[in-house]
């Protein structure tokens, strides 16, 4: 798997106004963000990929789902059932 950084990783727009309208008293993951903003870049991760072969997934949000995965006590079908319905 090789690295194909994005440059630009934070949360779109879009993305952010229907959170905050979901949740309009915040969460831990809308706190968190709101406070320290893109945790990770693909920057961070990319000594640990070759120059070549398939492009991985951005490790950065790998690292982030991991992280609020833990957070929010979920197993990993139930965070992958939770991302499911976002792609």
């Amino acid at each position: 798997m090789s690295l194909h950084p994005q440059l630009n990783c934070s949360v779109p727009d879009e993305t952010a106004r229907i959170a905050r309208a979901a949740f309009p008293k915040g969460t831990l993951c809308l706190r968190i963000y709101d406070e320290l903003g893109t945790i990770f870049e693909d920057k961070d991760f990319a000594d640990l990929f070759p120059q070549r072969g398939q492009p991985a997934q951005a490790p950065f949000r790998l690292a982030l789902i991991t992280i609020l995965q833990f957070l929010e006590g979920l197993s990993d079908r139930q965070a992958a059932d939770a991302l499911a319905w976002t792609y």
